[in-house]
């Protein structure tokens, strides 16, 4: 499928599914636990982190959660050189507008164990959007 540097082989023609299966091989060769912190650093389900990793799926990786996926899964620098060449050629504008935003910061809170992972995962989310959304507001008035 591919060769040793994750460039494209004739019989994968599709860069979507090029990304994905390094992302996979990424994964496999991680801790175990990496896929949950990964789905809920992007505040998914872990389905979705099966689904953006399988090239079954259509489910492309949305271009904002491309700096937590390779900062989660510790891509070395010729990984991410291989994927984001693979992602570049899937979904150029997309790339293009995630490296606008790539100059950004993390920042961790400590919260509060709410008793319940539902309970837990909504005020995660309720975070997230609070967050996205001053993000957005402050983007626009830099416009």
């Amino acid at each position: 499928m591919r060769d040793p540097d994750g460039e494209l082989t004739p019989d994968c023609p599709n860069p979507v599914d090029q990304y994905k299966i390094l992302l996979r091989r990424i994964l496999e060769n991680r801790p175990s636990g990496t896929r949950l912190r990964l789905a809920q650093a992007l505040g998914k389900n872990r389905s979705f982190v099966s689904q953006i990793s399988n090239p079954a799926y259509a489910t492309p990786i949305p271009a904002p959660h491309l700096e937590v996926i390779f900062e989660i899964c510790h891509f070395s620098p010729d990984q991410r050189r291989a994927f984001l060449k693979a992602y570049a050629r899937a979904h150029p504008r997309r790339l293009a507008r995630a490296q606008e935003r790539a100059q950004v910061r993390r920042l961790t809170l400590p919260l509060p164990d709410l008793g319940s992972a539902s309970r837990n995962e909504q005020l995660d989310r309720l975070l997230i959007n609070f967050v996205e959304g001053v993000v957005g507001l402050i983007q626009d008035y830099k416009r």
